[in-house]
């Protein structure tokens, strides 16, 4: 039988609320991979590099939709997000992300999201973000 993972997924959001690095950092599988718009199968070492920032980002995260299949779990969520910007210092918005997980652990996350928030190009969103 197939392990519960909807709440294990919505730790790793938490983390990024908490900005435990930590427990990242132990619950990635070694071969990690992150795709989004920005990224394309990005190891864990650049996940954490272009991921992470040194200061927290992300506020809160509040889960519309987390449904699980096998090892997968796709998870949609609205997010608040303070950005290092004073003309824009919040931004929220709603992404969606598809989680495999292997061995316990977290093994690829797939991001998807549409226009950036408060009518910025993506690249502007990028580079306010820490992403680009």
């Amino acid at each position: 039988m197939t392990q519960d993972l909807r709440e294990t997924a919505k730790n790793y959001y938490r983390a990024f609320e908490r900005h435990d690095r930590a427990f990242m950092e132990s619950h990635l599988a070694a071969d990690f991979t992150f795709t989004s718009p920005f990224d394309e199968h990005i190891d864990r070492a650049a996940y954490f590099r272009r991921c992470w920032p040194e200061k927290p980002l992300h506020q809160k995260f509040d889960f519309v939709t987390v449904m699980q299949d096998g090892e997968r779990v796709f998870v949609a969520y609205d997010a608040t997000m303070r950005l290092p910007n004073p003309t824009h210092p919040h931004a929220r918005f709603r992404n969606a992300e598809l989680m495999t997980f292997e061995g316990g652990k977290l093994k690829s996350v797939e991001v998807f999201f549409g226009d950036p928030p408060g009518g910025l190009t993506r690249h502007q969103f990028a580079v306010q973000s820490g992403a680009a």
